[in-house]
C-alpha cells in the first residue's frame, strides 16, 4: 500500500502542544509516512515542547529574528516552505490553528498544489481586529484547506456562516490529546514547578502575550495584578513572562518590585500543567489555556474582549474580562472573595474533546468515512 506522506507544520508552542499528538500518531501510523517542519517562530519555547513529547523534526527553518515584522517573517517563512515542499513533495500539508505558520504554510502548499487539512479549524470572533492577526489568519487559512477539522460544532457553525461546507469535520480539539496524556505522565512522575511557594498558599497563575495589548493593555494587566498582590498579600501570583519584549519589558518595570508576585521565565509545557492543576485561579490572555484549564476544574478570566471559544464561557467556566484594569480586578476580588461564585466557575467541564480527536483526523486524512469519527461533546460534573 502506497504510504501518504504528510508534511506537519509547527512555528510556535501553542502550535506543537496541539500538533504533537497528530505528528506522533502519523509517525506510528503504516497509512503515512511522516514529514515535521519546524518554522522557528518561537523557537526556544517551541522546542521544549517538541522534546517533552519526544518529536524530532526533518527540517528546521529557524526564521525568527528580535522584532521582526510579520511580513518580513511571512516571506522568510514562504521561502523556507517552498524549499522544503519542493524537496519533500508531501501528498498534504497540515497546519494548526491561526499562527502565521499555519496560514503561510497554507499559502505554499496552495501555491504548490499540495491539499492543506487544517486542525481546530472554525474558531471565529468575526473582528478582524481581535486577536490580531490571529482572526485574520484563520479566516484565510479556512479558504484554502480541503480538510477542516473542527474542534466543536460551534466552530462547525462558523464555518458554515462563511460558506464552508465540504471537508468540515467535528473531531474534537487535539489539545486534549495532548494534555490528558501530560496529566498521566505528571500522575507516573510528578512536577513541582512552584516548590518556591510555601504549600497552602493561595496562587493567582497569570499568563499573557498577546499583540493586540501590547502597550496600554499590558499596562492595564500590570496595574491590575499590583492592585490584586496588595489587596491580598497572602496570596501568591505567579507570572511566566512571555520572552518577547514587548511583554517582558513591561511586566519587570511593572512588576518586578511587588514582594507577592514571582515572575518567572516561560514554563515548559508539563511544569505549566502541573502550575494549572495547583493554581486557584488562572488570569490569561491565551487561547489553550481557555480549553485547558476548564477541563482542570479551574476558574479563567480571559484579558480579552472577544473569544473564539465561546463554549466554556456558555458553560459558565470562563469570563471576559478585556485588558482594563478595573475589570480584571472587580472578577478576581469576586472569585477569591465569594466561595460560590469560585464553585459555580470551578466545574470540570469538557467541551473541547475526549482525548480522540487524533484518531479521528487521522482517519479521515486517510479516506476513511466521517461515521464514527465525530466528537459529540460531554460534560463532567
Amino acid at each position: 500500500m502506497t504510504k501518504l506522506k504528510v508534511l506537519s507544520l509547527v512555528g510556535t508552542r501553542p502550535e506543537a502542544i496541539k500538533m504533537a499528538p497528530v505528528i506522533k500518531a502519523l509517525a506510528n501510523d503504516d497509512r503515512f509516512q511522516s514529514i515535521v517542519c519546524a518554522t522557528g517562530q518561537h523557537q526556544e519555547m517551541l522546542y521544549q515542547i517538541l522534546d517533552w513529547f519526544h518529536i524530532q523534526p526533518d527540517h528546521a527553518l529557524n526564521v525568527m529574528t528580535a522584532n521582526q515584522p510579520l511580513a518580513y517573517l511571512s516571506g522568510r517563512i514562504l521561502n523556507g516552505l517552498q524549499t522544503v515542499i519542493s524537496f519533500d513533495k508531501p501528498d498534504i500539508v497540515v497546519v494548526q490553528g491561526d499562527t502565521t505558520t499555519a496560514f503561510i504554510g497554507a499559502l505554499a502548499a496552495f501555491y504548490n498544489r499540495v491539499p492543506v487539512a487544517h486542525v481546530e479549524a472554525g474558531l471565529r470572533t468575526f473582528n478582524l481586529a481581535s486577536p490580531y492577526p490571529e482572526e485574520g489568519n484563520r479566516q484565510l487559512i479556512g479558504r484554502i484547506a480541503k480538510w477542516h477539522f473542527a474542534p466543536t460544532d460551534t466552530a462547525a457553525g462558523a464555518l458554515a456562516k462563511e460558506g464552508i461546507t465540504d471537508g468540515v469535520y467535528v473531531t474534537g480539539n487535539t489539545v486534549i490529546d495532548a494534555l490528558l496524556e501530560t496529566t498521566a505522565m505528571l500522575k507516573a512522575a510528578p512536577r513541582q514547578p512552584l516548590s518556591f511557594i510555601p504549600e497552602g498558599t493561595r496562587i493567582v497563575l497569570v499568563t499573557g502575550h498577546r499583540r493586540e495589548n501590547y502597550g496600554e493593555g499590558f499596562r492595564q494587566i500590570c496595574l491590575a495584578l499590583k492592585d490584586l498582590a496588595q489587596r491580598y498579600p497572602d496570596t501568591a501570583i505567579v507570572y511566566p513572562v512571555h520572552l518577547n519584549p514587548n511583554v517582558k519589558t513591561v511586566v519587570h518595570a511593572e512588576l518586578g518590585d511587588v514582594k507577592n508576585i514571582h515572575l518567572i521565565r516561560p514554563l515548559d509545557y508539563p511544569d505549566f500543567v502541573a502550575a494549572m492543576q495547583r493554581a486557584h485561579l488562572i488570569i490569561t490572555d491565551s487561547g489553550g489555556v481557555q480549553e485547558e484549564a476548564p477541563s482542570l476544574g479551574k476558574p479563567v478570566l480571559v484579558m480579552r474582549d472577544t473569544t473564539e471559544r465561546p463554549e466554556a464561557v456558555t458553560a459558565g467556566t470562563v469570563r471576559l474580562v478585556g485588558a482594563q484594569r478595573d475589570s480584571i480586578v472587580r472578577s478576581a476580588i469576586e472569585l477569591l472573595d465569594t466561595p460560590a461564585a469560585y464553585a459555580a466557575m470551578a466545574r470540570a467541564v469538557n467541551p473541547y474533546g475526549d482525548g480522540l480527536a487524533t484518531g479521528r483526523i487521522l482517519n479521515l486524512l486517510a479516506g476513511e468515512s466521517a461515521a464514527g469519527n465525530t466528537f459529540h461533546p460531554r460534560v463532567a460534573a
